[in-house]
């Protein structure tokens, strides 16, 4: 499985002439190429060019006589390759780094043509400019930008009995409040860049989208990615002032009409066991399971509502959000955030 995009940077001096011979010729005679302008013009001090590929992959790469470099670098001369094609072999020994990691101008600069070629290529993004901006690593990589693309625009984002335009408002309101900015490429990541269209693991993620969506609305602080003393990884940490922290785990169970279990309470125990048998095991306690229903159909969820069942594991938070915002739920054991308001 590829990456997310990210760029690769290579110190040293660059020219027309180098950029030529060592990406453009290599880019030319593997796939097929032309090289031009970019659509938008590069920094102020620096030069780009912009190769499209006859199999529609694309990159970007810009060059300058000197700049702070990347994150962690001495800065200097030095390029920057931003691409979702084969990589040319002048560039393979290079480190990559995050948006975040280069200057800032260059970080914006290959984000607005990175947009731009999205856009063009999905009209139906533009509505959700924040959403295009948060999962453009994924949505523009070199293996997952077609299924990334594809959950978008005909899952509705894993909301059943929703239009793509109200699960992806929903998405973007919450997007623009900027809670998840500082994590930003952490959290499209798993969306994944997989060429294979998983739909089941691509709506558990947003599954963690729906748990701070929910954290956000109780004031809570929301940290993702809290590694433990067991080198597993927890979902979240949150934290208000003044209040407890705690550190939380979400799970999506798939509804009973796209799996084998019988009834929706089925489904939930079936996807809790396997974090309960693992890594809430390991664990020891001390997590909060987060349980999203948000991919239950109303009768199935309906029904478990009613009875609100044990999960499993305790303490736990089960619920249901739906994209106009409503949110429904119910407690198991002693949850130490307060979520039921």
């Amino acid at each position: 499985m590829a990456t997310p995009l990210r760029f690769r940077y290579r110190p040293g001096n660059w020219t027309h002439d180098r950029v030529r011979r060592d990406l453009y010729a290599n880019l030319d005679e593997n796939l097929g190429a032309t090289a031009g302008d970019p659509w938008f013009a590069p920094p102020d001090g620096y030069e780009a060019r912009r190769f499209d590929m006859d199999d529609g992959s694309m990159a970007l790469f810009c060059w300058t006589d000197g700049d702070a470099g990347p994150t962690g670098t001495g800065g200097g001369p030095g390029g920057y390759w931003l691409g979702n094609t084969e990589t040319p072999p002048e560039l393979w020994r290079t480190e990559k780094y995050g948006f975040a990691e280069v200057p800032e101008p260059v970080s914006d600069w290959g984000h607005r043509e990175l947009m731009a070629v999205l856009h063009e290529a999905e009209p139906w993004l533009e509505a959700y400019p924040t959403l295009s901006w948060f999962f453009l690593p994924v949505l523009c990589s070199k293996d997952g930008a077609e299924t990334t693309r594809r959950f978008f625009r005909e899952t509705a984002a894993g909301f059943p009995d929703a239009s793509r335009e109200e699960a992806l408002s929903f998405y973007e309101s919450f997007l623009a409040e900027g809670v998840l900015d500082p994590y930003r490429e952490e959290m499209a990541a798993k969306l994944g860049t997989s060429q294979q269209f998983d739909r089941t693991r691509m709506t558990a993620t947003m599954g963690e989208f729906d748990a701070a969506w929910l954290l956000t609305r109780a004031g809570y602080d929301l940290t993702p990615e809290i590694e433990v003393s067991t080198d597993h990884v927890i979902d979240y940490r949150a934290n208000r002032e003044g209040g407890t922290t705690a550190l939380v785990e979400v799970t999506r169970p798939v509804p009973t009409s796209r799996r084998r279990a019988d009834s929706p309470l089925r489904a939930l125990r079936d996807t809790v066991g396997t974090k309960t048998d693992g890594q809430l095991a390991a664990h020891g306690g001390g997590i909060t399971l987060f349980v999203d229903c948000s991919s239950f159909h109303d009768d199935d969820w309906n029904r478990l509502y009613g009875e609100q069942p044990a999960v499993g594991h305790r303490p736990a938070v089960v619920f249901r959000v739906r994209p106009s915002g409503w949110v429904q739920g119910y407690t198991v054991g002693s949850v130490p955030l307060d979520v039921e308001p």
